[in-house]
């Protein structure tokens, strides 16, 4: 009997999950412990391996589509073993459809070998001359294209999408000589096109037909494939969406204000570099987190939350350490950070930061935060606010350090400067109290003795 692939639940917040793309293909063998696909939830990009060997029988849920978790995705069996009858319009039934990954999803390469589940409809002739046509591959969800393999084979070594020819073959299928009208159609023969363009539209998934070329001759050139790539709309991640909804709602409901300090870093820079000469690798993060862990200890206010009418204290810092990653701003986060050394919490930090950039952290490791820290240090900034996360009542947004003139003794000398800002939810937060905590976090920074106490 097939055994269903089921959408799994990464964390106790997760309640579904968009499969980015699938890295096996219906027919393949399936070893125990192989990665069947990868899923985008609102926090990270995770793989799914499979706990059991055999084929891909049925793949169920395409890429793009969001799904609920535990909602079945694809079959797994022996070689030939049915597939449950009625599964595939179920689960479409189930599914949210959402905006395609960035990159479209090659329709004829691995749809071809797919076995056609219904009539496809006839398209509309295709035009005597040649005419416009979308740029890249268009995302259909669910839905298949039905589409022999040599005629799929053509079109890719053609660099055009197949998707609006109209097929003549059984139940609308389209084959070869479909592809070959279209192609004359279009006059495809006259229309002159580098091989280096034609391999880097075959990499982009456009159809070279849609480019217009700017060489002699209207030659296609690489540089008109990449002003195409250029120009192709790109749909948000499911990540960035929720980083959008999150952060405009936060901007729009909560009341931010914000307090700046210089901290004098000379001397813990000069301290840092005498640990890592003894083999002691700490961060700059590592200090700053440190510092924030005991100022919120003195101010346990600022570690609280509002729902606009209550206010909830903390008993732990859960601090969140922000990490940028290709696809968007995660925020990994370290429970229960006050309980933690200086060596350890150094070490989480570490470990979560690595995780979270290879895709490992589950969603539970990416929530919860009670206070944020985002270092912008290494991008050569000299100042920046940050924006509340929905859920606390501040966070510090941390600059580089850079040398900078200032009066020390009567004297203009050059120091190790760095700027910190808090962003304050005025709901909960005064001005008072905010120059309070973040003045409480530049004297840790700029008092060594005390990181010669911890640094042990």
């Amino acid at each position: 009997m097939a055994t269903p692939i089921i959408m799994p639940k990464f964390g106790q917040m997760t309640e579904e999950g968009s499969i980015v793309g699938w890295l096996k293909k219906e027919g393949d063998p399936v070893a125990k412990g192989d990665i069947l696909f990868t899923i985008e939830t609102d926090k990270s990009v995770m793989e799914v391996e499979s706990f059991e060997a055999g084929t891909l029988l049925k793949i169920l849920v395409r890429e793009g589509v969001n799904v609920p978790v535990q909602s079945i995705v694809g079959y797994l069996g022996k070689p030939g073993e049915a597939v449950p009858e009625g599964t595939a319009p179920a689960a479409a039934a189930a599914t949210s459809p959402k905006p395609a990954p960035a990159a479209p999803r090659p329709a004829a390469a691995r749809e071809a070998k797919a076995a056609p589940s219904a009539p496809r409809p006839a398209a509309e002739p295709p035009a005597p001359a040649r005419a416009p046509a979308p740029a890249s591959v268009p995302d259909r969800g669910p839905a298949r294209l039905v589409i022999s393999p040599r005629a799929a084979a053509l079109a890719r070594d053609c660099v055009i999408d197949p998707s609006g020819i109209a097929g003549t073959g059984p139940e609308g299928r389209i084959v070869e000589r479909d592809v070959r009208a279209y192609l004359d159609a279009r006059g495809y023969a006259q229309v002159r096109i580098s091989p280096a363009a034609k391999g880097l539209a075959a990499k982009e998934k456009l159809d070279i037909l849609a480019i217009d070329g700017s060489g002699d001759d209207a030659r296609i050139t690489v540089e008109d494939v990449r002003r195409a790539v250029a120009q192709r709309p790109k749909a948000m991640s499911r990540m960035r969406q929720v980083i959008a909804q999150r952060l405009s709602q936060s901007f729009r409901d909560i009341p931010h204000f914000y307090v700046t300090v210089p901290v004098d870093m000379t001397a813990l820079v000069a301290y840092r570099a005498q640990l890592k000469a003894a083999g002691a690798t700490y961060t700059v993060t590592d200090f700053i987190a440190e510092a924030v862990i005991l100022a919120l200890q003195e101010f346990p206010e600022v570690n609280s939350s509002t729902d606009g009418r209550t206010v909830r204290w903390h008993g732990h810092v859960n601090l969140g350490i922000a990490v940028s990653l290709e696809q968007g701003l995660v925020v990994p986060v370290i429970a229960s950070a006050e309980r933690l050394s200086l060596g350890e919490l150094s070490q989480a930090t570490r470990d979560l930061a690595e995780k979270a950039r290879a895709g490992k952290a589950t969603p539970d490791e990416l929530s919860g935060s009670t206070f944020t820290i985002s270092n912008m240090g290494m991008m050569d900034v000299e100042n920046f606010s940050a924006i509340i996360n929905p859920g606390e009542s501040a966070i510090l947004a941390v600059s580089s350090t850079l040398p900078q003139p200032v009066a020390r003794d009567g004297k203009v000398v050059i120091r190790q400067m760095m700027k910190i800002t808090l962003s304050c939810d005025h709901r909960i937060v005064d001005g008072a109290l905010g120059a309070r905590f973040v003045n409480a976090v530049k004297r840790k920074l700029e008092d060594v003795e005390l990181w010669k106490q911890l640094a042990v």
